[in-house]
């Protein structure tokens, strides 16, 4: 916040076929650890996520998350 970082921040990842996350990667980091941040928090995210469902069965998809941050005051 000291550093006034503003922007998106954009973290792709694979919802697995039981909800869980896996294969991270930055795509788009602000610098200023913004992108290892943005990693963690969904990894410590409480719940599943809903897989995707093809022909009736669960399968995994790969996501790309844009997370905005303004710490304008």
């Amino acid at each position: 916040m000291k550093n006034g970082v503003n922007g998106i921040v954009e973290v792709a990842f694979v919802v697995e076929k039981d909800g869980s996350l896996s294969d991270f990667k930055v795509k788009k980091d602000l610098n200023y650890g913004t992108g290892e941040a943005a990693v963690n928090v969904l990894k410590k995210y409480p719940k599943k996520w809903n897989p995707g469902v093809q022909n009736g069965r669960n399968v995994r998809v790969a996501y790309t998350m844009p997370i905005r941050l303004n710490t304008v005051k």
